[in-house]
């Protein structure tokens, strides 16, 4: 038997695949995309949907680790269904693809608890690439979407000048440092490098600033805590 557990000759275990269900109401593109997907060896998909309530369904009983969603389709919207797949998986990480650039789409995605949000002019190439970035814990936000996420904080901020401030959560002097660094894009190990703490430490942490703040995914923690002035975003 070798060191790690294996008998000689037997090769090493690999990872379990990252498991992906697309939702899109066109055909081709999720033929195609699957198509794609499935020549990377660590990625796996389990089923496709063409509207968001076939994605539900399909969600609760394929239990996928990402969902790639459309925005607008037919019966049921991207939107709508990320609010209740969160609510039935919640390790579900959802990742919108979309043609829809709208400001309001971007932040409504946010609100539901998508971590991505991807306009289909990337390359069909680059969504393996998305995929392991979210599985890994990263948000994702197409770059020419990024300046109106900004614009849209910007603007959440005028609202809250104008409005009576109410309670917020107290996050701890730590969990505030952890918060500053994911709205920087940092990922959990580099967020770990920095403050000198393990990988470990860091998840409990963001475990901790979303039951604080009720929220679903790092991305809407950033959009909370800009609203609230917890945030500066420079």
């Amino acid at each position: 038997m070798t060191g790690d557990g294996r008998q000689p000759g037997e090769e090493p275990s690999s990872p379990d695949p990252i498991r992906v269900l697309v939702v899109d109401d066109h055909a081709l593109f999720r033929r195609g995309l699957q198509m794609v997907l499935e020549q990377e060896k660590d990625i796996e998909v389990v089923g496709e949907a063409p509207d968001g309530s076939e994605a539900v369904t399909m969600a609760v009983d394929t239990a996928p680790d990402i969902v790639l969603m459309d925005v607008r389709m037919p019966r049921r919207g991207g939107i709508d269904a990320t609010s209740a797949i969160k609510q039935a998986v919640p390790s579900a990480k959802i990742v919108m693809l979309t043609i829809s650039d709208e400001e309001g789409d971007l932040y409504d995605a946010i609100k539901a608890g998508a971590m991505g949000y991807l306009l289909k002019e990337i390359s069909i190439d680059e969504v393996a690439t998305a995929i392991r970035a979210v599985h890994g814990g990263q948000s994702l936000i197409s770059p020419s979407m990024a300046s109106k996420l900004l614009s849209e904080f910007a603007l959440m901020i005028k609202k809250a000048d104008s409005r009576p401030q109410l309670p917020t959560p107290r996050l701890t002097d730590r969990e505030m440092e952890v918060l500053r660094l994911v709205a920087k894009g940092l990922n959990n190990r580099d967020i770990a490098k920095q403050l000198f703490i393990s990988e470990n430490t860091v998840k409990n942490h963001i475990r901790n600033i979303l039951e604080k703040l009720q929220l679903h995914s790092r991305m809407e923690a950033v959009v909370y805590a800009v609203r609230e002035k917890l945030l500066e975003i420079t």
